[in-house]
């Protein structure tokens, strides 16, 4: 075999790679793409491919957030609840200059109480989040039994309209992108993530704090950071629907880790890119689009997506039977 295939061949499965398998789900979403062009009439059009970005961008938002904490060899159930507690709470009779930054910060404070469950409590990360997914749900249906309200104009024109003739969805994904790449890459925040993650995998769960790194510290932020990314993602959810829905998150954290897992990141941590979940967005939301426009039920698509889900972490390597 030459250097060039071995090359090839690593990057194509992303055998010893700390940045996971990301080219092999890059080349299934454009095949995609391509293959829904060729069959589809209404794929190429304007319209549809503005909404399939808008559609898709929560979904971008919240996959994100989600990373941090796969990162750390976590999972974060509670987002979904999070993204739908958001829009309860911007459908409040309050002004936006109140409930913007309220919802960041009880946001900021679901992520910190999961964060302690897990590093101070030891209690499992998928019991933790559960727990906090039913308290959040809860108290968002006590706010908004049903769907209705109204959110404050302000955050309807953040996600409606065009900025340089491009849709404002556009933009959210790159203040996204942007901010989640300072974190990973240009910070030791993220680096100590990385780091913490691969000890995890490894077996060694000490190893980052042997080196100095405080990894409880590290881990609760995570949480944190995953769930203002939610929050983001609610926000622009309630832009779209200009109105506070109790279920408007309703199995968006599993449609974010199946994002995530088929980005190529570990989901037993250390070993993951932000583009790979940027790509792995972009599988579903094709997948999503496509089923739409050859009339698959909703149902269908659910089913679809759990057997994705399964068959990606199936194939990812482990030691031991879990994440």
């Amino acid at each position: 075999m030459t250097p060039s295939s071995s090359t090839f061949g690593k990057l194509l499965t992303g055998r010893g790679s700390r940045q996971g398998l990301w080219l092999l789900p890059l080349v299934i979403a454009l095949a995609m793409a391509l293959w829904l062009a060729a069959t589809t009439s209404q794929f190429g059009e304007w319209s549809n491919l503005a909404n399939l970005v808008a559609q898709g961008m929560p979904l971008l938002i919240t996959a994100v957030g989600q990373m941090f904490v796969v990162l750390v060899g976590g999972l974060d159930l509670s987002i979904g609840s999070v993204v739908s507690f958001t829009t309860a709470i911007l459908a409040l009779d309050l002004p936006g200059v109140v409930t913007i930054p309220g919802v960041f910060l009880l946001a900021g404070l679901i992520g910190a109480t999961n964060g302690y469950c897990v590093t101070r409590l030891n209690v499992h990360p998928i019991v933790a989040t559960l727990s906090m997914q039913y308290v959040v749900l809860g108290i968002t249906r006590v706010l908004r039994p049903v769907s209705g309200g109204t959110v404050p104009a302000g955050v309807r024109s953040m996600v409606e309209g065009s900025l340089f003739g491009l849709p404002l969805p556009v933009f959210w994904g790159l203040v996204t992108i942007v901010v989640a790449w300072k974190l990973l890459y240009g910070s030791r925040y993220g680096l100590h993530l990385f780091a913490i993650g691969g000890g995890i995998a490894s077996g060694s769960t000490d190893a980052a704090r042997n080196f100095g790194i405080p990894a409880s510290r590290n881990i609760l932020l995570a949480y944190v950071t995953c769930s203002l990314f939610a929050a983001g993602g609610g926000v622009f959810l309630a832009g779209r629907i200009i109105s506070g829905d109790p279920n408007v998150g309703l199995l968006m954290e599993l449609d974010a880790i199946t994002a995530v897992a088929i980005g190529g990141t570990q989901l037993s941590g250390g070993v993951g890119s932000l583009y790979g979940t940027v790509i792995g967005v972009a599988v579903l939301a094709l997948l999503s689009n496509g089923m739409n426009l050859l009339n698959v039920t909703p149902f269908v698509q659910t089913a679809i997506k759990g057997m994705l889900l399964m068959a990606v972490v199936a194939l990812q390597s482990r030691k031991k039977i879990g994440l």
